[in-house]
This record gives C-alpha cells, sequence and structure tokens, in this order.
C-alpha cells in the first residue's frame, strides 16, 4: 500500500532543469530586462483598482485587483515578511492560480502544503529554481505557514484557467520577465516537437499579474490520449495507474494531493524532478521506482491529461 501512497508526490514547486530541452520546460528570464516603470499606470478590466508597473512586481505588496473574489489574505500572504519571506500572492496570486513559472497551489490540502514547505526548509528540493522558496521557507514561522497552508486549501482551482490545446504548431514564443514564456512580438509558429508551450490567454493580465486571466498550454498531438492510457491502465506495466492515489478524476483523495486542471509544464517539472533525484523527502524513493520507466514523452503526455482534467 505505501508504495502506491508514493504517488502522492507527482507535483508541486519548481527545480533542476530537464536535460532534453530545459528551455521549454524550465524558462529563465533574460538578463538586461528593462526595469518597471513607476509612471506607467496599470489596470485590468473589471476592477476599480490602479497600480504602477513597480507596485504590480512589489514583492512585499503585490496587487490584490479582486478583493471582493477570495477570503481575507493573511498578512504572508498580502505582504510577506522582509527581507526574505516574499508575499504568496507575488507568484502565486490571491487565488493561488499562480503563473506557469511557479505553482497553481490553489485547493491543494493544507498537510501537503505544510511538508511541501518543510522539504523545502530542509533542503529536500535542489536546482536552479529552488533559491527563493528555500529562503522563503526556511524564514517562515509556522504560524504564517498554518496560515498560508490554510488560506488556499480553501481556494479552489479555477475553471478555464489552464487551456490545453493539441497543436502540432504552436505560437513562436519567447521567455521575459518572471520566466514567463509570451508570444513573440515577430509572429509566426513552429512544430511542438516533444515539448509543451504555455502562453498567457491575456498577456497584458498575465503581466499585471490579474487572477482572472489564464494561460493556454500546447501539448503535442495525441499526448493527452496517451497520457490518459498511462494514467489509467499504467502502460502495461511503465507506471501505476494514477487514480489508486489521486483518487476520480484526479481531484485528489485524503491527503493525496489534486493534479486535475493544474499547469501542464509544471506537473512536467515535477515528474522530472522526481525521476532525476533533485526531489528528495518521505516517499520520493518509491516514486522513483513508479517513473523510472517513464521516458520524456511519457511525461509530457502525463502532464498533458492531468492538465486537461476539469478541476
Amino acid at each position: 500500500m505505501r508504495s502506491l501512497l508514493c504517488l502522492v508526490m507527482l507535483a508541486f514547486l519548481p527545480t533542476a532543469a530537464l536535460a532534453a530541452d530545459p528551455d521549454w520546460a524550465y524558462p529563465v528570464a533574460p538578463q538586461n530586462l528593462p526595469k518597471p516603470d513607476a509612471s506607467k499606470v496599470i489596470k485590468v478590466p473589471g476592477s476599480d483598482k490602479e497600480y504602477n508597473e513597480v507596485s504590480v512586481n512589489d514583492a512585499f505588496a503585490p496587487p490584490d485587483w479582486f478583493p471582493g473574489d477570495h477570503a481575507p489574505l493573511p498578512n504572508v500572504v498580502a505582504n510577506g515578511a522582509k527581507p526574505n519571506v516574499r508575499a504568496c500572492a507575488l507568484c502565486h496570486l490571491t487565488s493561488g492560480d499562480g503563473h506557469p513559472e511557479s505553482a497553481n497551489i490553489a485547493g491543494l490540502n493544507a498537510p501537503y502544503i505544510m511538508r511541501t514547505l518543510r522539504d523545502f526548509a530542509m533542503g529536500r528540493r535542489k536546482g536552479i529554481r529552488t533559491g527563493v522558496m528555500v529562503a522563503i521557507a526556511k524564514d517562515l514561522t509556522p504560524e504564517d505557514a498554518r496560515a498560508a497552508a490554510d488560506y488556499f486549501a480553501d481556494r479552489k482551482v479555477a475553471a478555464g484557467y489552464q487551456k490545453v490545446v493539441e497543436q502540432a504548431e504552436v505560437p513562436k514564443s519567447e521567455v521575459g520577465e518572471g520566466a514567463m514564456r509570451f508570444v513573440a512580438k515577430g509572429g509566426g509558429t513552429e512544430p511542438i516537437g516533444n515539448r509543451i508551450i504555455v502562453v498567457p490567454q491575456d498577456e497584458p493580465g498575465a503581466r499585471a499579474r490579474n487572477p482572472r486571466t489564464g494561460f493556454v498550454s500546447y501539448v503535442p498531438p495525441g499526448s493527452i490520449a496517451k497520457g490518459e492510457a498511462l494514467a489509467t491502465t499504467g502502460g502495461g506495466g511503465k507506471t501505476v495507474p494514477c487514480a489508486i492515489c489521486h483518487g476520480e478524476g484526479l481531484k485528489g483523495l485524503g491527503e493525496v494531493p489534486s493534479l486535475a486542471g493544474r499547469d501542464a509544464i509544471y506537473l512536467t517539472r515535477q515528474l522530472t524532478d522526481i525521476k532525476s533525484g533533485n526531489r528528495t523527502g518521505a516517499w520520493i524513493t518509491l516514486m522513483q521506482q513508479v517513473v523510472a520507466k517513464l521516458d520524456d514523452s511519457d511525461i509530457v503526455a502525463l502532464a498533458a491529461y492531468a492538465a486537461s482534467r476539469q478541476p
């Protein structure tokens, strides 16, 4: 039974580079990007608030465009604690749905979130994307960790926030601020290959950290059906059926987190990190056995399938 429970670790919080193609799975923001402009006023549809580019990116007071959409924000979510504990809402947004460079943590159960934070603090997450979260987790007070976990556990993954589209030719894209990928200004398309390309449904909204605008995950043709076969049958011994631990529809079971409707590129990173050993922890040794036979296309397919499910 314990070997099945290891499937709980199919998720969350970024780490090392995917050897085959780090550009798409672990994008890194380019250097020398323009600095935010304090004189540029930012607004989003449906909100009566306005911020400037500097305040939109304030690590200790990020925007809250729609206070009526959520419960009162704990201080750690709204403001963090200087110098190292950035506000949770900066990357995960007030909704918890997050951006592709972070994690969608809306609706994850509180014990799982607490366990993940402890793993960061104890050095069980390694790689080029972990530095900020390690610093945050180490400096979080137990009270703030619990407040954040309880807050995000009460949120729900927004329907339609992640849209999964199978497409052989995808828009050319480029990595910008926040390590987000945007449609290239010059336009054009390129073959998707064995990649997942995630771009905003609304670019200004993504740049403004608007929690009501989500992302499109382009995935290879046929990948959802392939992922479904792996997830539901185990692929003839390649892996273990995911629903055993993650529940019907991959919507979670007890303390086991949901996978349905979460970001496909994020799930790709987690499976890859488990296989490579860049994630360690209580159940990771067993989880590595579960993913050991999966190749890169299997991982992409499983991520595409899980992301395509209704949350």
